[in-house]
């Protein structure tokens, strides 16, 4: 049974720093994309980093803050979130699509991670 455990969530100020992690089991993802979704309230599920073997992928809204890694030995990704800003406030998913294509849209990812929420205060 797969499981994705997300942690690393809280509240920072604005222009702060948080790591999210999500430590896999139950299958070995060096082989897979991973990818973390945020949400705010009923709004759709929104895409922010991608990672599939050495490639990365970002939305625009967080180029240049976040930076998406992983360790294979630890089965485990990280998103690591920096200049951090009341809008990236928001529940924080991880998701895995089995086999390595990056995908950016909510509907096309296979397994998914309980949330953690990331609030940025001003």
């Amino acid at each position: 049974q797969v499981q994705l455990v997300t942690s690393g969530g809280g509240l920072v100020q604005a222009g702060g720093s948080l790591t999210l992690s999500c430590a896999v089991s139950g299958r070995t993802i060096s082989s897979d994309a991973m990818a973390w979704f945020r949400q705010v309230r009923e709004r759709e599920r929104e895409f922010v980093a991608a990672i599939s073997g050495g490639t990365t992928y970002y939305a625009d809204s967080v180029k240049g803050r976040f930076t998406i890694s992983r360790d294979n030995t630890k089965n485990t990704v990280y998103l690591q979130m920096n200049s951090l800003k009341p809008e990236d406030t928001a529940v924080y998913f991880c998701a895995v699509r089995w086999g390595g294509i990056i995908r950016t849209t909510a509907g096309d990812m296979d397994y998914w991670g309980v949330g953690t929420l990331v609030t940025v205060s001003s």
